[in-house]
């Protein structure tokens, strides 16, 4: 597949396709109250950071989402526990404050449906690097949704992200292409993404009944879902793998 990357900021008059792009996310990770907060801020007020792949008919095809922050800002200095929300809170804050960043984390890379299997992540994460490079900065970081390891929702995640294949490269396809791109792991964020939401809210995402007490296996979900019938709700705390990339 031929196809050109640009940003939204050279290319303001693509956000509606971007937007438009359809995807696999499970319903459930779209309601993060901080991604839902965040996420969509960013083709808008962070531009230059929101790239987006076109195919040689001009179809967006996939996009890839990074946004810069203070690490090095009192208090913080290291990787957050809090991964994905973490460092959207603290960009969305730098750029409110008028906070000077250092460093670049990678928020989302999406392909189309059509489009998957072709190789595009890596060449997306290839420009992300590119971009932030440009841009003056010496490391991006990633807070990685290993890609496979919703097969195994009960592995503890520190086991699953080192896991290794003969070559050397994590077992996982994600964390791979990572890897493949000059990125180690640096530390795992245990609660990278909260989703909290009523029994209903859950059966309407998922189709499954939440009827039950203790943990539920969801699919397109990294651990298990905790149920609390009896107080109505269900919380859903995402691990993800911190990786660095420097440049």
């Amino acid at each position: 597949m031929d196809i050109k990357v640009s940003s939204l900021a050279e290319r303001p008059d693509r956000l509606p396709a971007v937007f438009d792009m359809p995807d696999t996310w499970p319903e459930f990770v779209t309601n993060d109250p901080v991604g839902a907060t965040h996420y969509g801020r960013i083709p808008t007020e962070l531009p230059e950071y929101a790239l987006f792949a076109e195919d040689e008919d001009g179809r967006v095809v996939a996009h890839a989402y990074s946004v810069p922050f203070a690490l090095d800002a009192p208090g913080r200095g290291t990787l957050p526990a809090r991964g994905w929300d973490q460092v959207l809170a603290w960009a969305f804050a730098d750029l409110r404050h008028g906070t000077r960043p250092d460093t670049v984390s990678a928020i989302s890379v999406t392909i189309a449906p059509h489009a998957q299997g072709r190789g595009l992540s890596a060449v997306l994460l290839s420009a992300m690097r590119d971009n932030a490079r440009e841009r003056g900065f010496r490391e991006v970081v990633a807070p990685v949704r290993p890609s496979a390891k919703h097969r195994e929702p009960h592995t503890p995640i520190a086991e699953y992200a080192h896991r290794v294949r003969p070559d050397g490269l994590p077992e996982d396809p994600w964390l791979r292409v990572h890897a493949r791109a000059g990125a180690t792991i640096d530390s795992i964020a245990p609660a990278s993404m909260t989703v909290g939401g009523s029994l209903e809210e859950w059966r309407r995402w998922t189709g499954l009944p939440f009827d039950r007490p203790g943990d539920i296996e969801v699919p397109g979900a990294l651990v298990p879902v905790r149920c609390e019938p009896e107080r109505g709700y269900a919380v859903y705390v995402e691990p993800n793998v911190w990786m660095r990339h420097p440049l």
